[in-house]
């Protein structure tokens, strides 16, 4: 071993080689065809990922092992907190990413474990959904809107818990890069909160230049102590029941996560929001609209005053012609 060489050996390895990557997400880190050992260390110097002794350090020590020649050309995903020993074994297995499964903004839970058991080239490991996060080590964290919504591109062998600790872990920070740089005096507690409101935002427009107006209603009526009356929420309480269509039954019942019955936000996210979602969520647009319709194109409406809602309404959902009392908003 490297550390029977000499106490400065010994000292170079535990401080230089044993230490992790400066790495805030997962590195993607590509191999070409012909590249040595100095080459990647030369690279990742330049991007500060290594620095100048612990650069010189590990192509010592990969020459010492009698391995520098073994890296092998492909695509590598580097884990955050993967040490300069653990990135030449890395490069060296030649376990290079060849698979790739895409989360999309939206899913809820359900879904996302859906896709996660229906792709080929994952390992399943999981029986159930029921202890997850157990799994995952995070004790009884409720699942939903804990994972990142991304494409993620993973080697050959990758189990399910491994998959999912990579989308868990890139939430996590995401989320916290978000509520570190929130907008102050909101009425969100915690950046559990911001996740929930996050999730609703995802689900209630598709538009990105709406997200923060969307945030904006929910803020205030948050302010105000008003219900938040969000379909979607309302759509989750239902689960697999939920048909296409909201009844008046489904308003009035006492579900928890009906935000027509219950003030302030649901229990838990109700979906996997995205960083767009993520970043409206706690820097909403300023304005003093309260309500909002679908206009039937993707978009809404957005009134100051429950008279304006209830004209918008008429308009885009009822499909009515614009009574007299509505000609001073700007509806069709």
């Amino acid at each position: 071993m490297i550390i029977t060489v000499s106490s400065g050996s010994y000292w170079l390895y535990k401080n230089h080689l044993t230490m992790p990557l400066p790495l805030n997400e997962m590195l993607y880190y590509t191999v070409p065809s012909g590249t040595t050992l100095q080459n990647i260390a030369t690279d990742l110097e330049a991007q500060a990922l290594l620095n100048f002794p612990t650069a010189t350090a590990w192509v010592w020590y990969a020459r010492y092992q009698k391995k520098a020649h073994l890296i092998k050309t492909g695509k590598y995903l580097i884990p955050v907190g993967t040490t300069p020993q653990q990135l030449l074994d890395i490069l060296i297995a030649g376990k290079s990413i060849a698979y790739k499964l895409t989360l999309l903004e939206g899913w809820n839970f359900r879904q996302m474990m859906a896709a996660i058991h229906e792709h080929p080239k994952i390992v399943h490991t999981l029986t159930d959904n029921a202890h997850i996060m157990e799994k995952l080590g995070k004790g009884r964290q409720h699942p939903e809107g804990r994972f990142f919504p991304d494409t993620y591109h993973f080697p050959e062998g990758t189990t399910d818990v491994e998959f999912l600790q990579r989308a868990y872990h890139l939430m996590t920070l995401k989320l916290e890069e978000a509520w570190q740089h929130r907008q102050a005096d909101l009425p969100l507690k915690t950046a559990y909160d911001a996740l929930i409101l996050a999730s609703i935002i995802e689900k209630e427009t598709g538009k990105f230049d709406e997200y923060p107006i969307v945030s904006g209603v929910f803020i205030r009526r948050l302010r105000k102590n008003m219900l938040l009356q969000t379909d979607p929420t309302v759509i989750y309480s239902l689960g697999e029941k939920f048909d296409g269509n909201i009844r008046k039954k489904d308003l009035r019942s006492t579900h928890p996560y009906n935000t027509y019955k219950h003030k302030g936000l649901p229990p838990t996210p109700i979906a996997m929001p995205g960083q767009a979602a993520l970043y409206a969520a706690v820097h909403p647009a300023q304005g003093k609209s309260l309500f909002f319709v679908g206009k039937g194109n993707g978009r809404h409406y957005f009134s100051e005053t429950y008279q304006e809602h209830k004209c918008a309404v008429s308009v885009y959902q009822l499909k009515k012609t614009t009574s007299p009392r509505c000609q001073k908003y700007d509806l069709p």
